[in-house]
């Protein structure tokens, strides 16, 4: 994006928050959509509804496929990540 594209579109934001900034059911939706956004700028493992089940059906088949590790009776979740090859 162009310096000039980028100030252009400051400009309308600045503009837009202006023209509601008199109404404070507006300002409320914008100020809780602005901290949505943010969240997602910040937060790297934010994903959508669907993305979500996306990950669990290729987890839940990945599993049929048996490639996944089980704890063994008496095993430290630390003790079954070594074994699968994480340095902890």
């Amino acid at each position: 994006m162009t310096a000039v594209q980028l100030n252009a579109m400051n400009t309308q934001l600045w503009q837009g928050i202006g023209a509601i900034a008199d109404s404070e059911p507006l300002m409320r939706r914008l100020t809780k959509y602005v901290s949505k956004l943010v969240k997602e700028k910040t937060d790297p493992t934010l994903m959508t509804k669907e993305e979500f089940y996306a990950k669990i059906e290729r987890g839940e088949e990945a599993y049929r496929r048996g490639e996944c590790t089980r704890l063994r009776k008496g095993e430290s979740v630390t003790e079954m990540l070594r074994r699968s090859g994480y340095d902890i």
